[in-house]
């Protein structure tokens, strides 16, 4: 198949690539380069299988494609609360035109959701049935109710139109190919390791988050959207494999050799306190679980970081 992949040349979106071109389809990978890079897919630019068009899907995209990854969206903190604006109306219009461009080609379409549609969660792990607890006007809202209405239009769109739609959502994802100033706990915890700066904790370092390692996302993803029959989602993909923020640190400091410390900073607004995925649907109907362990995916991850870090200063 002809694949989009838009947000491509992101973290996820490029190890999408990545598989989908493995898998013997050719990718459209559709960008506009704001948190994504060129470097994340400069391996792929000779492949002719592989295409790069730079395109904001705020804006309507004419092409002919067999089916639609739609990724397209900042997803670190860092990123979208600076551009708030840009953040929602990528997730609300872009949402639209991916919708609309599926809909006139009769194609399926996966929307890469996020865990942060259940906010702040007064339940834990969080099933798919959980409506969520979002502040609807906070620093996050941006993001979290910019997906929560993108989900909305899918289904929508699904409803009204019969558009072929999967809805998966992330949990925290980590690996290769990370911004190293993108603002998530595992690149900030291993960039302040690497260069044994003091590792930044918010609050008492006690909120909980579950890590899933990128390999084991992307087969989720891949296993979505081939799925037959019935299956829409919304579906969580994560690792239920919980931890303490306060834990991890002390994971990447014991495996980078660090000479950091801790150091304890003001918990940010809306800082959910846990995050656990609940993944008996992803179980039972894709037969999809997450199977890297925390140390295998950080000594990957650390392996990348390292020479990155190295080039913009010496160790």
């Amino acid at each position: 198949m002809r694949v989009l992949v838009t947000g491509g040349a992101g973290f996820l979106g490029s190890h999408l690539c990545d598989r989908l071109l493995v898998d013997g389809h050719e990718v459209l990978a559709v960008d506009n380069l704001y948190t994504g890079s060129k470097e994340n897919i400069s391996h792929l630019l000779q492949n002719t299988k592989f295409e790069f068009l730079r395109h904001d899907v705020t804006f309507p995209l004419f092409v002919e494609v067999d089916a639609i990854y739609n990724l397209a969206c900042p997803a670190s903190p860092v990123h979208y609360q600076k551009f708030p604006v840009q953040t929602i109306k990528s997730s609300i219009i872009g949402a639209i035109n991916m919708l609309g461009l599926a809909k006139r080609l009769g194609v399926p379409i996966l929307q890469a959701s996020t865990s942060e549609v259940y906010g702040d969660p007064e339940i834990s792990p969080q099933v798919e049935t959980y409506w969520g607890n979002v502040n609807p006007i906070g620093i996050r809202s941006c993001y979290d109710e910019g997906k929560r209405a993108a989900e909305s239009l899918f289904f929508d769109y699904n409803r009204q139109h019969g558009v072929n739609i999967r809805v998966a959502r992330i949990f925290n994802t980590y690996g290769p190919r990370m911004n190293l100033e993108d603002g998530r706990v595992v690149s900030n915890f291993i960039v302040q390791a690497l260069t044994n700066r003091p590792i930044t904790l918010y609050g008492d370092g006690t909120q909980t988050r579950s890590f899933c390692y990128v390999r084991d996302l992307i087969d989720g993803l891949v296993a979505l959207m081939s799925a037959r029959g019935s299956v829409v989602g919304p579906i969580n993909l994560g690792n239920p494999k919980e931890f303490t923020i306060k834990e991890l640190a002390d994971i990447i400091i014991e495996m980078t050799k660090s000479n950091s410390s801790h150091l304890n900073e003001a918990l940010p607004s809306d800082d959910p306190k846990q995050r656990k995925p609940d993944i008996t649907q992803a179980q039972k109907v894709l037969g999809w679980t997450a199977t890297t362990s925390l140390r295998e995916g950080l000594t990957n991850t650390i392996d990348d970081f390292r020479p990155r870090i190295s080039k913009q200063s010496p160790l």
